[in-house]
């Protein structure tokens, strides 16, 4: 199977292409956000509204995969940018006839948002709110009276309401259902099983396969959770799909285990009915239903080796049961799936010096910025404020990974934008002519942000660069020193940002991989001792899910600096060992279905965490199979922990210890 190019560490031309294909979701986001964008303009335009690129760019942030989350998120949005515009207020009455008061007001306010957005569940917006109230300060203290500034924050509510107003109304229209998401995602992941099971498997099968199994179930159980906040689910309903969500992740895994060993791949006329079942099981969920009562018959057994035995047992019984949900339901989850309660804060966050770091940081790097280009004088490059924030992460790793996609999608946004303005605009007489024109230059923007996270955030530069160079007004613009300015803002924040997490109390990535390779390992643990199937199949979920967490995180390792950062052989240890994971998960998976609280695989899981604490005990008394009358349960035990030994053996045989402290360069 060819390795997927969102897993790949360097990017070629052909794995960017890749990137960019059709997938599923992609082109209906991609229309709603250009929809949104689009009508946005029309609305400012209209009404005469200033910053009208900052109003259309906003609706990238809001708008979510589904209705309910976007209108949720749209309407959290508008009550939080009034609480700034409020709390702006109040601190301009002391702070705007005073340029150092002002400033001082701006830092200490960064760098406490900043605090709570490393040390608490802030983190997803506390930095934008930082820059906001930071740059609401600096434009006050350029209007001449308090009329002209109170009219300001108005027209920065407006500038905000909106964008927020029309991401409603075209969610509302036509935006998809979490319902519609939920069952769509594990209609393709049965064609996708189904499509490997025949044996027609391309590269892009493949991928599909490997890009199903790790996060792309993940968010189905936040969509149908969102089904009760819309009421459109009753609880039978929501029971089968929770059900039909665990049973589809044992199907992929026991369908991967077929794609990796060929000892385990079925009989041609076998492996076709079960790819007609599922198929016809996708499309009652792309209706919009799901199967009940499905009643397929295992075919005979009788000429089949142990290991195939093992994972055509899986198969039926997971057709099967497929939208059963019963006493072992995903309804009543096993105590062990369950994550414990946390609260605002984080449990580290005042012992922690990390926080306090990124927060002055952050807030040195910002204020910077803004001193020189207020004593330059050129206003004009204020983006380099911008970015300080938008780029600036917890590792050095993903803030020179952020930086390095806001720098080369905001180049192709400035060409796109800049190319618009010599050869489109001064052929536009209409805003219908200004609309057609941001329309394309949104669509390829979405398109982009709507794919990969190698790729993503890429897309939301190309369109705020886009943004900032056509949007100029009412009417279409020509002002090309507007695209120069803003372009050189944004190369000087970054090469800020860049100099400061790579010289200041850099934080290598190294510690955060290191325990998640842990959590995965007890993830893993957890899943061998539990005895409820469902409460398995949950477990194998988030544990697939973090294995994809962690490969992104070993492909950031090469962002950082050798200063900073891991060694290559440290990278190459930790990817041999996620590999070792990966290859084993599926007979792992089939071993505790078929024998739960296996001791002797929990050992086996042990040896990948050698100083780590002992095996958990298994929560009830396993059945291990070995009664010579039973044969069959034997040699599939025994074929099944085969698989599991030689590749244990073979990444031990070839890695050294993986904790050497000499292979990092630089930790915290």
């Amino acid at each position: 199977m060819a390795q997927p190019a969102a897993d790949k560490l360097r990017l070629r031309l052909a794995d960017i292409g890749a990137l960019l294909a059709p997938m599923p979701g992609r082109y209906a986001g991609a229309t709603r956000i250009t929809a949104g964008c689009t009508l946005t303009v029309l609305v400012t335009s209209i009404y005469g509204t200033p910053e009208a690129a900052i109003s259309a760019y906003v609706i990238f942030f809001i708008n979510r995969a589904d209705r309910t989350t976007s209108i949720i998120m749209s309407a959290a949005a508008l009550v939080l940018v009034s609480l700034i515009i409020a709390l702006v207020m109040w601190l301009a009455d002391f702070s705007v006839d005073d340029p150092m008061r002002r400033v001082a007001c701006m830092a200490v306010l960064s760098a406490a948002l900043l605090f709570l957005t490393s040390a608490s569940k802030l983190r997803p917006v506390g930095a934008i709110v930082a820059m906001i109230i930071g740059f609401a300060l600096d434009e006050l203290g350029l209007v001449p009276g308090g009329e002209v500034a109170t009219r300001a924050l108005l027209y920065a509510w407006l500038m905000v309401a909106i964008p927020i107003g029309v991401n409603i109304i075209v969610n509302l229209l036509i935006g998809p259902s979490p319902r519609r998401l939920a069952t769509d995602r594990l209609a393709h992941c049965l064609r996708t099983a189904a499509h490997c099971l025949r044996g027609t498997v391309d590269d892009r099968d493949g991928n599909a396969l490997h890009e199903a199994l790790h996060g792309g179930l993940q968010p189905v159980a936040g969509w149908l959770r969102l089904t009760r906040v819309e009421g459109t689910l009753n609880v039978q309903d929501l029971r089968a799909l929770q059900q039909a969500m665990a049973s589809t992740m044992a199907i992929l895994l026991a369908v991967d285990v077929t794609q990796r060993h060929a000892g385990a791949q079925l009989p041609s006329a076998t492996a076709a009915s079960l790819a007609d079942t599922l198929d016809e099981m996708a499309r009652m969920l792309a209706a919009g239903g799901y199967p009940l009562d499905i009643g397929l018959q295992a075919p005979p057994a009788d000429n089949l080796s142990p290991l195939q035995q093992a994972v055509l047992r899986e198969l039926v019984a997971a057709i099967n049961g497929y939208a059963e949900a019963g006493t072992n339901s995903a309804a009543t989850p096993a105590p062990a799936a369950e994550a414990p309660k946390s609260g605002f804060l984080n449990a580290d966050a005042f012992t922690n010096p990390d926080h306090v770091r990124y927060a002055l940081k952050t807030t040195g790097a910002a204020m910077f910025c803004y001193v020189l280009y207020q004593q330059l004088n050129w206003p004009g490059i204020h983006t380099c404020f911008i970015t300080c924030y938008l780029v600036s992460l917890g590792t050095t790793a993903e803030s020179v990974e952020k930086l390095s996609l806001r720098l080369a999608g905001c180049l192709v946004g400035a060409v796109i934008g800049t190319a618009a303005i010599v050869y489109v605009v001064p052929s536009l007489s209409s805003i219908g002519g200004l609309m057609l024109l941001v329309f394309a230059g949104t669509w390829i923007s979405a398109w982009v942000a709507q794919g990969s996270p190698r790729i993503a955030y890429a897309g939301f530069q190309i369109a705020f660069a886009f943004y900032l160079c056509v949007v100029q007004g009412a009417a279409p613009g020509f002002d090309l020193t507007i695209a120069r300015d803003r372009v050189i803002g944004v190369l000087l924040g970054n090469l800020v940002v860049y100099l400061v997490f790579t010289r200041i109390w850099p934080v290598s990535i190294a510690g955060p991989i290191e325990s998640a390779l842990t959590a995965l390992v007890t993830q893993w643990q957890a899943l061998v001792v539990t005895p409820q199937s469902t409460a398995r199949r949950q477990h194998a979920a988030a544990a697939l899910a973090l294995h994809g967490t962690i490969t992104q995180d070993l492909i950031l390792a090469h962002y950082e600096p050798a200063s900073v950062g891991p060694a290559p052989e440290w990278v190459d240890i930790h990817r041999e060992r996620l590999a070792t994971l990966d290859a084993i998960s599926g007979p792992m998976f089939l071993l505790a279905e078929r024998f739960p609280g296996d001791p002797a695989l929990a050992q086996r899981l042990h040896r990948l965490r050698p100083d780590g604490p002992p095996p958990p005990a298994p929560q009830h008394a396993a059945a291990i199979p070995d009664d010579p009358d039973d044969p069959d349960d034997v040699r599939a035990r025994q074929a099944l922990l085969a698989i599991v030994d030689h590749q244990l053996e073979t990444s031990h045989a070839d890695a050294p210890d993986p904790g050497s402290p000499s292979s990092i360069h630089a930790q915290t």
